[in-house]
């Protein structure tokens, strides 16, 4: 098996997006001397930024256009985006949540991982790069939060939204992330949420003591691995009064059932300057308060997410034969199902009974 081929660069993984957002903040507001100030940048440059000869100048150097890498931002039925195209992957992914599209008859088994049809097959990943590469497809933008829409939940299987992720990671700790982020929708009482996700590349210390960032790179395409992923949850109650934001990174690896996911709460503002991206601009985050702090940040427990797993494959059985073998689960893995979960089976069985009869 060939080696997997490691970058490493001390710069970090956002170091060319950040590089061309700058410039392009640059060439965009040289006219808006206050834009100097609110960037940090220093006080005496506001000069070049309303000097006439400067954009005379910089129109002369930029003949033949800006550099480009793509659009700012990526818009979708159900979420919006900025794409690294030299990475072939999200540098964010960000969604709105609420009950209207958490609810629907949208399914997942009918979409297909691909490429995503709007951006250049050069700057594309492929299936190929993921192909026994030992890492998953993670989504960034979770199917789940496209129940209300066939066409959104196909979109966010564009390998646009996706990372290579651990698969037990993605499976299990990452997937109670996003159960929780809906369940603040579905059954908290939040009317809004709002949600950034993405891939970060965190340093390490090698024993020489110098600071590096090393990531694997996968494919023909070379798609980076993070060595972590970050999401954002901003939830809003129906008056607008109370607003909760919570910023996380976890680590691109297996995380036991018992690790807390106020474990890997991060202030925002750290966050922040690890990917160089200022998050929610618009919001004045003093009139926020601490999402884990009101409401905790509870993950399901090992039973319950086993319980909620083996519900979703009663639901999906079709016949007798697959129904027993799922609820004999339970006895396989110690657990007693709740007062759901039978009725669900009772429902399941009584209608497959019935389909039989008919046919």
């Amino acid at each position: 098996m060939a080696q997997p081929v490691v970058s490493v660069f001390l710069r970090g993984f956002l170091s060319g997006g950040l590089v061309s957002s700058a410039l392009f903040g640059i060439y965009s507001y040289n006219n808006n001397a206050n834009l100097a100030i609110e960037s940090g940048i220093h006080v005496e440059y506001q000069e070049s930024l309303t000097d006439p000869s400067y954009k005379l100048r910089g129109d002369q150097i930029l003949k033949y256009g800006v550099p480009d890498r793509g659009p700012d931002v990526r818009y979708y039925r159900n979420h919006a985006l900025t794409y690294d195209q030299s990475r072939k992957s999200p540098i964010w992914v960000a969604e709105h949540l609420n009950k209207e599209v958490l609810t629907g008859s949208a399914n997942r088994k009918h979409s297909k991982f691909k490429p995503d049809v709007n951006i250049p097959e050069m700057y594309n990943a492929a299936n190929s790069d993921f192909y026994k590469s030992g890492w998953s497809r993670g989504h960034m933008a979770p199917a789940g939060d496209n129940k209300f829409d066939q066409v959104a939940m196909d979109e966010s299987f564009y390998l646009s939204n996706i990372v290579p992720q651990d698969l037990n990671n993605n499976g299990q700790f990452w997937n109670k992330l996003e159960m929780y982020t809906r369940d603040l929708v579905q059954t908290k009482g939040y009317s809004d949420v709002w949600v950034v996700t993405g891939p970060i590349v965190r340093s390490t210390i090698e024993e020489n003591g110098k600071k590096f960032v090393k990531y694997e790179v996968i494919g023909k395409n070379e798609v980076p691995v993070p060595t972590h992923l970050y999401k954002i949850i901003l939830a809003e109650t129906g008056d607008k009064q109370t607003k909760l934001i919570g910023a996380f990174v976890v680590p691109n690896q297996p995380i036991q059932h018992d690790h807390t996911l106020r474990q890997y709460q991060v202030t925002l503002e750290d966050l922040q300057i690890w990917t160089g991206i200022n998050f929610f601009p618009k919001l004045d985050k003093s009139t926020t308060k601490n999402l884990c702090d009101v409401d905790q940040c509870k993950l399901l427990s090992r039973e319950q997410f086993e319980l909620y797993f083996i519900g979703r494959k009663l639901d999906s059985a079709r016949n007798i034969s697959r129904l027993e073998k799922v609820w004999s689960e339970l006895d396989e893995k110690n657990l007693k199902p709740d007062q759901f979960l039978i009725e669900l089976y009772n429902r399941k069985k009584s209608e497959i009974d019935l389909k039989e009869k008919e046919e």
